[in-house]
């Protein structure tokens, strides 16, 4: 598949980071030239490494080697610069609509060849929501999660047995500090878009489900921050 190229000014080193995640964003702006007019602007001081349009152009914005600056604050399996870690994908969309086909089929291409390249398993590809849940919803609710997760480059769980919620949230790599309803709701977004109301069994047993199958790497910083019990269904 082509990729255009379209350099953007806002970049850094990564310092001797390894790239081990990819994060998803969606851009919240009408069209890709609008969202290309604010990632190239210099005073926007906001970039990714690669957009992708309605119609699945991929442009490439930042180098793989550099540190674009597209995820802020947050953090992920107890690491704060996610920047620095990571590679920032774009998706053309408003926010409030659904994604268009020839976009997914593109990302879908450019998330398997990242992971192949990358050497990287399919639960390194996260939301924006997830590693900054108390400032972000992006890609959203209507991002279809699920399809990434059967062609492969992405993550599903299959429900297990329920555990502490906040403690397995910990084992996938949410930040748990930012506390349980904000945790809820950026787990939602992903894996229970539809839900509603406080926490429910299913979301206990959903969770459950991703730290036994898919936990993140348990680093001391996380250990330092969840309680000693053991994980129930691990």
């Amino acid at each position: 598949m082509d990729i255009t190229a379209r350099p953007s000014p806002n970049f850094g080193d990564r310092k001797g980071s390894v790239v081990d995640l990819i994060v998803l964003h969606y851009t919240a702006m009408p069209d890709a030239e609008a969202a290309l007019s604010r990632l190239c602007d210099p005073e926007s001081e906001v970039s990714a490494h690669y957009l992708i349009s309605k119609a699945g152009e991929i442009i490439r914005l930042v180098d793989e080697d550099k540190r674009a600056w597209h995820a802020g604050a947050g953090s992920w399996a107890g690491h704060e610069d996610v920047n620095g870690r990571s590679i920032g994908i774009e998706l053309d969309n408003d926010g409030a609509s659904d994604f268009d086909e020839a976009l997914m089929t593109s990302l879908e291409w450019l998330l398997a060849d990242l992971l192949e390249r990358f050497s990287l398993d399919p639960k390194a590809v996260i939301a924006h929501s997830d590693m900054s849940p108390d400032r972000k919803c992006d890609p959203g609710r209507l991002f279809d999660w699920q399809r990434l997760a059967a062609k492969g480059v992405s993550i599903w769980p299959d429900p297990a047995m329920s555990g502490d919620f906040m403690r397995n949230a910990a084992y996938v790599g949410y930040p748990t500090e930012h506390g349980q309803a904000c945790i809820l709701d950026a787990f939602r977004q992903r894996f229970r878009p539809a839900a509603s109301g406080p926490l429910s069994p299913a979301d206990e047993a959903m969770m459950a489900g991703l730290a036994r199958q898919h936990p993140a790497d348990v680093t001391e910083r996380i250990a330092r921050r969840t309680p000693s019990r053991p994980l129930h269904s691990l």
